[in-house]
């Protein structure tokens, strides 16, 4: 369904320096740096079909993050759930709302984390019981 999600950032290589360490915890490489025509920084982080992407905003506004917004990374475990969420937070990321671990929801049994990256995106890293 999804092509690609991006954020904004007001430091392009803090967030470089943060989600080149969380997302290497999934298994994504470095990203490709891109030069907008505009002249702002994109960087694109790709990995298992889907493509990642933090900008410096094209309208030279502050980048500012989504109230209600969540942005969800799948885990291939619940030790890969905990080490996204201590690698976000060694990295300037803020953990928020309960600690890593196990919930009963909806959705069923799910190993979640939530963390703030430093521009106040809010990012989920799950794992769904089986």
């Amino acid at each position: 369904m999804f092509n690609h999600i991006m954020v904004g950032s007001n430091d392009i290589e803090r967030s470089k320096r943060f989600y080149d360490a969380v997302l290497g915890t999934l298994g994504a490489g470095e990203p490709l740096r891109n030069k907008a025509d505009t002249g702002h920084t994109r960087l694109f982080y790709r990995h298992d079909g889907g493509t990642f992407w933090v900008s410096e905003p094209i309208n030279d506004e502050p980048a500012t993050f989504a109230n209600g917004g969540t942005i969800a990374f799948k885990c291939n475990s619940s030790e890969q759930v905990h080490k996204f969420h201590d690698t976000a937070v060694a990295h300037g990321g803020t953990s928020i709302e309960d600690a890593p671990g196990l919930r009963n929801s909806s959705l069923g049994a799910v190993h979640l984390a939530y963390v703030r990256d430093p521009d106040g995106n809010k990012l989920c890293a799950i794992h769904r019981v089986k």
